[in-house]
C-alpha cells in the first residue's frame, strides 16, 4: 500500500519513505501501469497536444510555454503531429482520446467534422490555440488573424508604401496565413490599394524558398516597392536576396515577414515582424487545462494581442 502510494503520489507518505521507494522503482526500471489507474479514474495524467509540424519554427516555442505551466502539475503532455492533413487529424485524435487524457491541446479552429465530433464527445477539456476567429468546440486561446493582417496593412500604408507584393504557402491547409492575408488585403482594399502581385510556394519554409521567391515576383513587376512575406524565414530570405542585390532596404522596397521568430535577429538588418505571442498562448492553453482538471467547469476564451516591431525593413511615419 505504501508503495502504491508513492507510486501514485497519493496519501500520507514521509519524505524519507517516498525518496527510498522511488530510488527503488528507478533501480529496477518499474514503470507503473497507468492503464490500470485509467480503468477506476477514467483519466490518464496525459494531455494530447496536437500540432500541424515540429519542423515548422512556431510550435516549440508553443510547447516550451505548455510544458512550463505542466511541469509543475503531475500532467504530462504528448504529442502527435499532423502534418496540416484533416484526415491526419482525425488519427491522431481518435489514438489519444482512446487513452482518455486528461485534456486536449490542438492547433486552430478548422477541422473536420469527425474530429469536431470527436473532440465534443470526449467529455475533457479541449483547449484550440492559435486562432480566436471561428467558433472552438471548447476553450480557446489564440490571436486574430485577421486583425494582424489589417494592422500589417495599417502599417505600410502608413509608411507611404503603395506597390505591395504578397509572398506566402498556398493557403488551402494554412488557414491562419489565409485569414491573415485576408484582413491584409481587406485593409489595403478600404484604402484604394491592390496588391499588385503575389508569390506561393508549396512545402515547408526556408531561406533559400524565400529568395527564389522574392527574384522571381521582381522579375514580374520592378515597381514593387514593398513585400509581405507569410512567415519570417521567407521574409529572411527575401532581405538577403535583396542585400546581395545592392537594394536599399527599406528607402527601395520595404519588408514585412511574422511570427517574431528571435533565431533572426542575428540578420544584417532585422526583418519588420509581428509576434505571434507563441511563448504566452503555450501558458495560458496548459494553465486551462491543469484548471480545469481541478475542478473548473467553465470554458475560457483568452484572445492576445498581437505586435508590431519595425526592425529596419519597414519605415515608422
Amino acid at each position: 500500500m505504501t508503495v502504491s502510494r508513492v507510486l501514485r503520489n497519493r496519501g500520507d507518505v514521509s519524505d524519507a519513505t517516498r525518496k527510498r521507494v522511488l530510488e527503488a522503482a528507478k533501480q529496477l526500471g518499474y514503470v507503473p501501469n497507468k492503464i490500470a489507474g485509467a480503468l477506476a479514474s477514467q483519466r490518464v495524467n496525459l494531455v494530447a497536444v496536437v500540432i500541424p509540424s515540429m519542423s515548422n519554427m512556431v510550435f516549440p516555442e508553443v510547447m516550451t510555454g505548455i510544458s512550463q505551466i505542466l511541469d509543475n502539475t503531475d500532467l504530462q503532455p504528448v504529442v502527435g503531429i499532423t502534418g496540416y492533413k484533416r484526415e491526419k487529424e482525425e488519427k491522431v485524435l481518435y489514438e489519444m482520446l482512446s487513452w482518455r487524457p486528461s485534456g486536449v491541446i490542438i492547433a486552430g479552429l478548422e477541422h473536420s467534422e469527425a474530429s469536431r465530433a470527436m473532440l465534443a464527445a470526449s467529455g475533457i477539456p479541449v483547449v484550440e490555440i492559435m486562432d480566436v476567429d471561428g467558433t472552438p468546440v471548447d476553450s480557446v486561446v489564440g490571436i486574430s488573424h485577421r486583425l494582424a493582417g489589417q494592422k500589417m496593412a495599417k502599417a505600410i500604408l502608413k509608411a507611404g508604401y503603395q506597390q505591395i507584393g504578397f509572398l506566402g504557402t498556398k493557403m488551402t491547409l494554412d488557414h491562419r496565413a489565409r485569414k491573415r492575408f485576408e484582413g491584409f488585403t481587406e485593409t489595403l482594399a478600404k484604402a484604394g490599394v491592390e496588391i499588385v502581385d503575389k508569390e506561393f510556394y508549396t512545402g515547408g519554409s526556408a531561406l533559400a524558398k524565400g529568395r527564389e521567391m522574392t527574384e522571381t515576383i521582381l522579375a514580374r513587376n520592378e515597381e514593387i516597392d514593398f513585400l509581405y512575406y507569410s512567415n519570417d524565414i521567407i521574409g529572411a530570405g527575401g532581405l538577403l536576396y535583396l542585400l546581395d542585390q545592392g537594394i536599399d532596404v527599406p528607402g527601395q522596397i520595404g519588408l514585412a515577414g511574422f511570427n517574431g521568430v528571435n533565431l533572426l535577429k542575428g540578420l544584417p538588418k532585422e526583418l519588420a515582424t509581428m509576434d505571434a505571442c507563441r511563448l504566452e498562448i503555450g501558458k495560458k492553453a496548459a494553465q486551462i487545462i491543469v484548471d480545469r482538471s481541478s475542478g473548473q467547469t467553465e470554458p475560457q476564451r483568452i484572445v492576445l494581442e498581437p505586435t508590431i516591431s519595425f526592425g529596419q525593413t519597414l519605415k515608422r511615419r
